[in-house]
């Protein structure tokens, strides 16, 4: 990135990108309490994760314990209070937050009755064996627009219920916190320009503010350099994304003077920005969700496992060594990875199933230390595109799934121009006549003909990507690099 082709590029791409996070970060965030994982006076060590389930097939609770404390993992957030995973967390010792669904925010929020059976049907069967660092009250509320009048004003005073619950049953460990997207903020470029949106800003982000101050918890956010870099490759080099850029790529904020070598940085700093407009410059801040996709769909630039690997290890590297932003140097900001698995039942773009540090057989996608003590990997694979094809997923056409598949087939077939044209009888495609055969040549031909549009290669679960060409015969499948 240079100074002089970033400066508007940026602030538009971050905002940009925040509204893009929202439609992304509706699964899982991980947090951690500081005191409970820091590792010598030089402050904390080793990232935490998220622990997201929107998969087949995932390992047993038991076992991603294993695995999430194999790989350095320092606390777990998980998406709601899964009794399977608090059992399996019992006795490890590592912190654990968990999310309360945005659905029972209303209720918490009017009723301190609700606040206390929540606690203790969710918090109660599981404390003190199982370390709760965290309840985190809803996901990216601000983001959803849709529920402004029943839920954003109840976000504090539901956490206020809950904490007098928790305080109640001698629970005074555990912090109230909420996490919230980039796009909380109407301005983040400069850093220094940083501020709320004016529909939230004195109603709903102050009094949060107030209460994370007055409880020292953490205002939480969720910031991607990904979908920023993603959304403007012209203007923001990938190496000042993944914490690898040159001298010359450094950016000097003429606001303030303090200069910058990475993106996430940026982002960060917007929202110190924005806090302290709001007078409450001084609440810390801690990053609940941030990562790289290790695979997407064609023309999902950069989803690979070598941008993946690269990010992610230089983050742990970095928050190892080097905590804090250029505007709070040495400040101790927790920092906590999506996600654990890579999660197959995601909707959306390829990239949504691609940001997991394992596979669900428990094979790592790439190695990677959380603990960030670890400087020597084997090498990346190349980042170069290779062509993609659109098709039936493994067991897709199972007798079970038949309705559905032909359904979706039948959506794919309805649009394009010709579509599903050689799948008709005496086209080049019809044989074999069979139904899973003509589900990958319908669902690729509507993927080729609409992924620039935003089609993806979903189709509730029954689609994949490919590598390897379906073509047979005289059937030809258009690929994504034509």
């Amino acid at each position: 990135m240079t100074p002089s082709s970033t400066c508007h590029a940026v602030a538009v791409l971050l905002l940009l990108a925040a509204a893009t996070l929202a439609c992304h970060f509706s699964v899982f965030v991980v947090a951690t309490d500081v005191e409970c994982h820091c590792h010598g006076a030089k402050g904390c060590r080793g990232l935490g994760i998220n622990y997201g389930t929107v998969a087949d097939d995932l390992p047993s609770a038991s076992r991603s314990v294993q695995l999430l404390r194999a790989a350095g993992a320092s606390a777990v957030k998980i998406y709601d209070a899964n009794a399977d995973i608090l059992r399996a967390l019992a006795g490890t010792g590592v912190p654990v937050s968990i999310m309360v669904p945005n659905s029972a925010i209303p209720s918490l929020a009017s009723s301190r009755a609700a606040a206390e059976a929540w606690v203790a049907a969710n918090l109660a069967p599981h404390i003190p064996a199982t370390r709760v660092a965290h309840l985190l009250v809803g996901n990216e509320v601000l983001s959803n627009r849709a529920i402004a009048a029943s839920t954003w004003r109840g976000v504090v005073p539901a956490m206020a219920n809950l904490r007098r619950a928790l305080r109640a049953r001698g629970l005074r460990g555990v912090k109230l916190g909420t996490t919230l997207a980039m796009d909380a903020l109407s301005a983040s470029y400069p850093p220094s320009a940083g501020a709320f949106r004016g529909d939230i800003a004195e109603d709903v982000v102050l009094p949060l503010l107030r209460f994370l101050n007055a409880t020292r918890s953490y205002y939480f956010v969720d910031a991607y350099p990904y979908f920023a870099w993603a959304g403007n490759r012209d203007a923001i080099s990938l190496d000042y994304a993944l914490f690898q850029g040159a001298a010359g790529s450094r950016y000097v904020d003429p606001g303030n003077g303090l200069t910058y070598t990475n993106l996430l940085d940026q982002m960060l700093d917007a929202v110190v920005a924005a806090m302290g407009r709001l007078g409450y410059g001084n609440v810390r801040l801690a990053v609940s969700e941030t990562g790289w996709p290790s695979g997407g769909d064609a023309g999902e630039a950069g989803a690979n496992v070598r941008n993946a690997a690269t990010y992610n290890r230089n983050l742990a590297l970095r928050m190892s060594n080097s905590p804090g932003t250029p505007a709070r140097p040495g400040a101790e900001v927790p920092v906590f990875l999506f996600s654990l698995y890579n999660e197959d039942r995601k909707p959306g773009p390829g990239s949504e199933r691609h940001w997991g540090l394992y596979y669900p057989n428990g094979s790592m996608v790439y190695e990677l230390d959380l603990t960030g003590r670890r400087s020597s990997y084997p090498p990346l694979p190349s980042a170069d595109s290779a062509p993609a094809w659109c098709v039936l997923a493994s067991g897709g056409g199972k007798a079970a799934n038949e309705t559905a598949v032909s359904a979706a087939v039948a959506y794919a077939c309805q649009h394009g121009s010709r579509t599903c044209a050689a799948i008709q009888p005496g086209g080049a495609c019809h044989e074999p006549d069979a139904l899973d055969a003509h589900a990958s040549y319908a669902f690729n031909a509507y993927w080729q003909q609409f992924r620039s549009a935003g089609g993806t290669c979903f189709f509730d679960g029954l689609a994949e990507t490919t590598t390897e060409d379906p073509s047979h015969g005289l059937c030809k499948f258009a690929r994504s690099l034509d």
